[in-house]
């Protein structure tokens, strides 16, 4: 089977570092050390409010989870056993297609630098799924969605419920939305053991920054863009229309 070369160039630089399913990897502040343990600090005023670290971290967040989960979905898509395997695949596909357009369209507006890979935990939540078959691959790709869904479901809120920052409140509200549709989407294919993923939702082990951290893009390199894909019909929360724009000030995608 071979992954879309368009992302899986980008996205996989898998080391031998060892699985670890229980932890989603929530990413640090990208190219620009934390120095303050206070996430609420603000970074920069903009014209849609202050940016604090959290919020900064929110899209590089958001960003990377697309990063390894639509490749992940394109894997279901072609590989799973069940139509509700199969289906999940195309919400997963779906759903960070459109936060990946918000992403893309928010960053250069906040001043925000966006990763082309994910990190390497991420990547190898990826390879562990890709080298699985059958049946395994159906419940090793479940298992491994549903605790990072479940682990990111409540950060979203408590960005939602604090941030000052109009863009970030509208991502948080798609981000929200399409990891509900995730979770739900997954659940359906009756693989979800709730015990074990309760466990693994708060209890993950701590693993070093490297492994958590999206490398940062190279120098002048182009954004790495995932592709949308309307053609797969699939009814997912969508962004905000019209998308935001660098020239309009009053722009209701922009909170203007």
């Amino acid at each position: 089977m071979r992954i879309s070369r368009n992302v899986a160039g980008t996205v996989f630089v898998v080391g031998g570092m060892t699985m670890t399913i229980a932890a989603l990897a929530y990413p640090a502040m990208l190219g620009i050390e934390n120095t303050s343990t206070n996430t609420e600090r603000v970074i920069a005023n903009t014209r849609y409010g202050p940016i604090t670290e959290a919020d900064r971290d929110f899209v590089v967040k958001v960003r990377a989870a697309g990063l390894w989960e639509y490749p992940l979905g394109e894997l279901a898509m072609e590989r799973g056993t069940t139509e509700a395997m199969k289906e999940a695949g195309k919400h997963l596909v779906v759903g960070h297609g459109g936060l990946d357009v918000m992403c893309r369209q928010i960053a250069p507006e906040l001043g925000i630098t966006l990763p082309n890979q994910a990190s390497p935990q991420q990547q190898q939540f990826v390879a562990t799924v890709d080298g699985s078959s059958g049946k395994q691959f159906d419940s090793t790709a479940v298992s491994i969605m549903r605790v990072t869904h479940g682990q990111i479901f409540p950060v979203i809120a408590k960005i939602r419920a604090s941030t000052q920052n109009t863009l970030i409140r509208q991502l948080a509200d798609l981000a929200n939305a399409t990891v509900l549709d995730h979770m739900t989407i997954l659940e359906k294919t009756e693989l979800v053991n709730f015990e074990q993923n309760n466990f693994q939702q708060t209890a993950p082990p701590k693993l070093p920054k490297d492994d958590t951290t999206p490398p940062p893009p190279q120098p002048g390199s182009p954004v790495l863009v995932l592709k949308p894909r309307p053609d797969l019909n699939i009814k997912t929360p969508g962004p905000p229309t019209p998308g935001p724009s660098v020239n309009s000030t009053s722009n209701p995608a922009l909170g203007g």
